[in-house]
Formats: C-alpha cells, sequence, structure tokens
C-alpha cells in the first residue's frame, strides 16, 4: 500500500475523534516542530502557491513599496472573479533567496500557512493533505499525529 492509500485512511481515521480534543493535539504538535523548521531552507509555499491578496493588503503594500495603487495592481496582481486578488506569479514576485522581502507586511494567508495553529483541522484535512508532501511542518505534524493516535501504518510499496 502506497502513502497516498494511508493518508486517505489516516483521513477517515481523523473523522472518529473528537474536533477539540484533535486540534488541541495539532497544535501541540505544531508548536514543537515548526521551531526546529527553518522555513527559509524550503520556500516551498511561497513557490507553490497561490497567494490571495484583500484590498486592504494590496494598499498597505502598495504603499510600502512606495507605488501607486494602479502601477502596484498591474504589476504584482490579476483579479479573480467577485473581486477575488491574486498574486499574479508563482513563485511569488516577493521571494528572494527562499526569503519574503516583504515578511513585516506579508499577506494573511501567509502569516497563517500552514494554518496548523487555527481551530477545525478536521476541516481542513483536504487542504492539509494537499500540503503534505509541499511542506515539512504539515509532513512532520501528520507524521507524528499517527504516531501519537496508534494509527496502524502499513509498509509502502
Amino acid at each position: 500500500m502506497g502513502l497516498e492509500t494511508e493518508n486517505i485512511r489516516f483521513k477517515e481515521f481523523l473523522g472518529g475523534f473528537e474536533s477539540d480534543l484533535l486540534d488541541q493535539m495539532v497544535v501541540e504538535l505544531d508548536q514543537s516542530i515548526s521551531p526546529k523548521v527553518d522555513c527559509t531552507q524550503c520556500g516551498n509555499c511561497c513557490k507553490s502557491l497561490m497567494i490571495t491578496v484583500s484590498e486592504p493588503e494590496a494598499e498597505n503594500l502598495a504603499e510600502v513599496l512606495d507605488m501607486e495603487r494602479t502601477r502596484f495592481d498591474e504589476q504584482y496582481l490579476e483579479k479573480g472573479m467577485h473581486g477575488l486578488m491574486l498574486i499574479n506569479a508563482i513563485p511569488c514576485h516577493f521571494l528572494s533567496d527562499n526569503k519574503c522581502t516583504v515578511y513585516e507586511h506579508r499577506f494573511e494567508g501567509c502569516k497563517e500557512f500552514p494554518a496548523l495553529h487555527l481551530p477545525h483541522f478536521q476541516k481542513r484535512l483536504f487542504t492539509h493533505f494537499m500540503h503534505y508532501h509541499r511542506c515539512p511542518i504539515i509532513f512532520n505534524v501528520m507524521e507524528q499525529l499517527k504516531t501519537k493516535l496508534l494509527f496502524e501504518k502499513q509498509a509502502h510499496d
């Protein structure tokens, strides 16, 4: 059985746990794992994710970069349906040497990634497993959660 099949089984397994207890376990694992991971050695999130930008975030960063808002939008944003704005490049324009060049002013989605500290972990399992191979923090939290919950792993092909 492959790792993908194991993770599908684990996702189903997690559905049987009380949400608040699972949230607490994930937060504790995240707090022990995150400090051990140097995100600047990876940068996969900035290299491979679509980044959403709110109106206030775009306004703020345009000001920080001393750019007119229309020029900022033309250079960095793509406007989608329903007013949704996205950074118009992958990897992100603001990534240099695996570091965010606007870190102090980065977008909310960037600040909260990988979002393991947020409540309702069970409701975001699809997203976490989507990033499982992308983010070392998510990978290690999931693998340690399997161990902590005594999930029966099987040998991989």
